[in-house]
């Protein structure tokens, strides 16, 4: 069955996360990954839209209203749209790291701040209606573990302090749960941060299907791992358990999703580090059952659709650009996307 909902999403920021210059793998100009988003095509369906990186050489924080309005017919002219924004919340990138409660707090909310204007301007212009702005802690996991009760507290008030910006500008935040950040690179301590942070109506969980596989694996959490790491990958119900764990405690907090396929390894490239992998829908070492698994985080516990946001986002970073540069690549990502939308969709 056809649905209208949730729309379709790319995102563009795989064109530069784990890319570096003057390698075989350079960063992708944004122009390019619109090219790439706007041609696919599976039996007459195609992307409704794409998300965006707030940060150099894609899109400056500090862009001018006349640079946005020139982003805005970019996107336009291909028939797409613009959901979620990522902000540059990171030091490498003008940001700073949330549990720093001086200078590194300070430029965090001011790259916050940057952000919502430029989401607001966005829908001043008429291509954005819908989306988040994702965040995270900005701080490596072994500056973390230093002091991690206190580390938390830290990080959560910058939270809350981003919350209120937010909200100041009609907003919602999203904290993508990933191994590689200190305070969420574990699905409990995840949880424990947006407790602690405690503005459910303005900060939420953005899942991503390659990242919270790692979670229930334990990655960099071995405390915290659901399955044990001699687990046998054939036990479909065992993995199928191990993520109604998962999305059992963090569902209630999504506000925002990325469909997304792992082989159960970890990867980095460039200056980022390693994360969960994040392989072609079809990758014969993929773990994930896309439609299925996506559904434990589109569904509740009684299989009702949450329909808690309107767009879906596939990410897929660190593919080497020999990959990206191919059609077929795109046509197999956006097959698996509507393939979750069939299985978990709606109308409008």
């Amino acid at each position: 069955m056809s649905h209208s909902l949730p729309k379709l999403h790319n995102a563009a920021w795989p064109g530069l996360v784990g890319k570096e210059p003057n390698t075989e793998n350079p960063p992708i100009d944004l122009d390019t990954m619109l090219d790439y988003t706007a041609a696919a095509e599976v039996d007459g369906q195609k992307f409704d839209g794409i998300d965006l990186f707030l940060s150099d050489p894609h899109i400056s924080i500090d862009s001018t209203d006349d640079a946005l309005k020139a982003l805005a017919d970019k996107v336009r002219s291909r028939n797409l749209a613009v959901g979620s924004l990522v902000a540059p919340v990171w030091p490498v990138v003008g940001g700073g790291a949330a549990n720093d409660p001086g200078e590194g707090r300070t430029q965090y909310l001011e790259q916050i701040r940057k952000a919502c204007r430029i989401a607001r301007k966005l829908e001043e212009l008429g291509v954005r209606s819908y989306g988040v702005i994702r965040i995270d802690s900005a701080v490596d996991t072994t500056s973390w573990s230093a002091d991690p009760d206190g580390n938390q507290k830290k990080i959560a008030e910058t939270f809350r302090q981003a919350a209120d910006i937010a909200a100041d500008n009609g907003q919602k935040l999203a904290a993508e749960g990933e191994i590689c950040w200190g305070g969420m690179h574990s699905w409990k301590r995840m949880v424990e941060l947006l407790e602690l942070t405690g503005r459910p109506d303005t900060v939420g969980f953005q899942a991503d299907m390659a990242h919270t596989l790692l979670y229930v694996m334990g990655y960099n959490a071995p405390e915290d791992a659901i399955l044990p790491p001699d687990f046998d990958w054939s036990d479909r119900g065992r993995l199928d358990d191990a993520l109604k764990t998962l999305t059992a405690a963090l569902r209630p907090w999504t506000i925002d999703f990325h469909v997304a396929q792992n082989d159960g390894t970890v990867f980095g490239s460039g200056a980022h580090d390693k994360t969960g992998r994040h392989c072609l829908p079809d990758d014969p070492n993929g773990k994930l059952d896309i439609p299925r698994h996506a559904g434990l985080w589109l569904r509740d516990e009684q299989r009702n659709l949450t329909r808690r946001f309107r767009h879906l986002c596939w990410d897929g970073c660190m593919f080497p650009n020999s990959v990206m540069a191919k059609p077929d690549t795109w046509n197999a990502i956006l097959a698996a996307m509507i393939s979750v939308r069939d299985a978990h969709g709606w109308q409008d």
